[in-house]
């Protein structure tokens, strides 16, 4: 039983089937977050949104890529993605903050692509530097 987890195309399918169940988790959680409804707003056309949400969900697997190469266990690698997702998630609130002229939902709701698309590389650009933590 041991060489059949030992198997690298089974280890490689339980990590994808991991992280594909913790991405669908994540965005579960970040529509509760957000004010719109990601799925409707892209039904709809709403580049903004896709983009805000291609983000955020680049930034999930990307974190998941550095755990996997980094750890040996499902178990480990969950608890990197999950710490990695936290982090992400205060990203966003941070990114909320700094911007008090104006409301990141909104706007993005209202297809401000400019908008969406800053909040698209801040997902992806801090899913790089928490990978880079991952690492260590």
């Amino acid at each position: 039983m041991n060489d059949f987890w030992e198997n690298v195309y089974i280890q490689t399918a339980a990590y994808y089937s991991v992280a594909v169940l913790c991405a669908v988790l994540f965005l579960t959680i970040l529509e509760l977050v957000t004010k719109y409804k990601n799925l409707e707003q892209i039904q709809q056309g709403n580049l903004a949104v896709a983009m805000a949400t291609g983000g955020k969900i680049f930034g999930i697997a990307n974190i998941f890529r550095y755990s996997i190469e980094n750890h040996d266990t499902l178990f480990t690698m969950i608890g990197w993605g999950v710490f990695g997702f936290v982090l992400l998630l205060i990203g966003y609130f941070i990114f909320e903050f700094l911007t008090p002229k104006f409301r990141i939902d909104e706007e993005i709701e209202k297809d401000n692509r400019a908008v969406g698309f800053i909040s698209m590389m801040i997902s992806i650009g801090l899913s790089f530097v928490v990978g880079a933590g991952i690492g260590e």
